[in-house]
């Protein structure tokens, strides 16, 4: 399964998600996103799940290494991509939860296995372009 995933930025902050309680990992943190439909490209839709899930536009910047993860229940390919907040005010209807957080932070939250090779290369990239204070 193919998903496409926003670290979206705004303010020196990442927006993450809780899961809603049912269904698979339910009420880890993640990042938005979700599964590509055919024909279309990882921006596209990151685009169109982001206004679904959020209501919000955000602008990708930076498209990160692939992601490979076997669950029980599911191979998936996570697509991760560095995206800049551009307009919207979030209406969360598909998620528990959302939190701007410090990159620093993110080790505060527990997110899904696919995700620990991703969180310190985030932390450590955005620390690095200034997104972030590192702490």
């Amino acid at each position: 399964v193919d998903v496409a995933i926003a670290i979206v930025c705004h303010e020196n902050r990442l927006l993450i998600c809780q899961r809603g309680p049912d269904g698979p990992l339910a009420g880890y943190w993640e990042f938005p996103g979700g599964k590509c439909e055919a024909q279309e490209t990882l921006e596209q839709c990151l685009q169109r799940e982001l206004s679904e899930e959020l209501a919000i536009i955000a602008r990708p910047i930076q498209m990160l290494e692939c992601i490979e993860h076997a669950y029980p229940h599911a191979r998936v390919r996570l697509h991760p991509l560095i995206c800049e907040h551009e307009s919207g005010e979030l209406r969360p209807p598909a998620c528990v939860q959302t939190r701007w957080i410090k990159p620093s932070e993110l080790t505060d939250y527990r997110f899904p296995p696919a995700n620990d090779e991703l969180i310190p290369r985030i932390i450590a990239l955005l620390s690095q372009k200034g997104s972030g204070d590192g702490t």
